[in-house]
């Protein structure tokens, strides 16, 4: 009987593994116990594509955010982690809230070999589309590491013009305890860009939604005009 049945067990019957009736308390604290396996069982499983090129020095996973809103930039997160690492709660970043997420971002940062970020700008998103602007953003995040991987577990996607083995995860974020790290790091880093551009533009109450397309977003369009962070390539609908 693995740890996690034994909890479940005592849970269920209300006894301990003597036979000994349990208190409430006691069983309160069973059930926190047991919830903490139970997550620590899904971050062990959060590491099976990392086990798979455990030969390799440096595993690199990738993710992006931002690139369906019509404000704000696209950001990239790259993050190399020591291969005996597992960080509690990590997830993608859409599934945390927001104080999980903030939280999250200050142990990644200091549990990382190396963390890069790339931006993209709302200027080179109109340029060259949101595709291109999101492998360049990427790309820059791996260019800012202070080691090369030797492997890139990347979200979905294969980014042209790098010379590293890539392999790509289908909603790899929930999949990929590097890829939830750099899904984390990139949607806390627009996250900070998209509160300070609220300061300067609060008319569109970027702080609130993030630049996203929300009514209360498109209504300000519509009313204001567009400001110096849309996508202008994005608002032909609205405009």
């Amino acid at each position: 009987m693995t740890s996690i049945e034994n909890l479940q067990r005592q849970i269920e019957l209300g006894i301990d593994e003597n036979g000994k009736s349990l208190t409430k308390k006691c069983i309160s604290g069973l059930k926190r116990q047991l919830k903490l396996e139970l997550e620590k069982e899904r971050v062990e499983a959060l590491c099976e594509y990392e086990k798979q090129y455990d030969y390799c020095s440096y595993i690199c996973g990738i993710d992006e955010a931002g690139r369906g809103p019509l404000a704000g930039p696209v950001v990239a997160g790259a993050v190399v982690l020591p291969k005996d690492t597992r960080i509690l709660y990590i997830n993608d970043s859409k599934k945390l809230s927001e104080k999980r997420r903030e939280e999250l971002f200050e142990v990644i940062k200091k549990e990382a070999i190396s963390v890069g970020v790339g931006i993209a700008t709302p200027q080179r998103i109109d340029e060259i589309n949101i595709l291109q602007a999101t492998y360049e953003a990427m790309r820059m995040a791996i260019s800012k590491l202070s080691v090369k991987p030797d492997v890139l577990l990347n979200d979905a996607v294969t980014i042209p013009e790098v010379d590293i083995q890539q392999v790509p995860i289908i909603k790899g974020d929930a999949k990929s305890m590097s890829i939830g790290a750099a899904s984390i790091i990139a949607k806390v880093t627009r996250d900070h860009i998209m509160y300070d551009y609220d300061k300067q533009y609060p008319e569109y109450g970027f702080a609130k939604h993030k630049g996203y397309g929300t009514k209360q977003h498109t209504d300000a369009i519509r009313k204001y005009g567009a400001c110096p962070i849309h996508r202008m390539t994005f608002l032909k609908n609205i405009l």
